[in-house]
């Protein structure tokens, strides 16, 4: 309702009804998968479409990886401010294997991170998606023993 209220204020109505729209038509999931579809492009390619077509809602562009890695600065900042306490907190131990896990080790800006903190000798990857959830089940099985689960 607030948003809504903010149409009759704002420079570019139109924006602001289409984002209306992608929250009152239930869009965001179909636009997660567009913004996903880009990301994993971009971990090949310098550059990728970036295609989102949702009721009226129609955007087409082309997204450039430099320009996807500027945005992203904050969040990369932080997985190294994050990579630096966790080496200080562990006494700053000689690592032999860093394993990249997780739809992130395949954006080229992460990968890069490690890459120069570490060596490319040092990374490994395979499983990167399955692995996650291999580490959830073990927690979870370590957590609640072997339960079963409740309906």
């Amino acid at each position: 309702r607030e948003i809504r209220a903010l149409v009759r204020q704002v420079v570019d109505r139109a924006a602001l009804e289409d984002f209306v729209e992608l929250l009152e038509d239930d869009h965001g999931y179909r636009l997660y998968r567009a913004v996903s579809a880009t990301k994993e492009r971009l971990s090949e390619a310098e550059a990728a479409p970036f295609v989102f077509q949702a009721g009226r809602i129609d955007i087409q562009t082309l997204v450039r990886r430099a320009d996807f890695e500027a945005w992203i600065a904050p969040e990369l900042a932080a997985i190294e401010g994050a990579l630096d306490r966790a080496l200080d907190e562990a006494g700053r131990p000689e690592v032999d294997r860093v394993f990249l896990t997780g739809g992130s080790a395949f954006v080229p800006a992460v990968r890069r991170l490690f890459l120069e903190r570490f060596g490319p000798e040092r990374i490994e990857g395979g499983g990167e998606f399955e692995s996650i959830a291999t580490g959830l089940a073990t927690l979870g099985g370590e957590a609640f023993g072997d339960a079963p689960l409740a309906a």
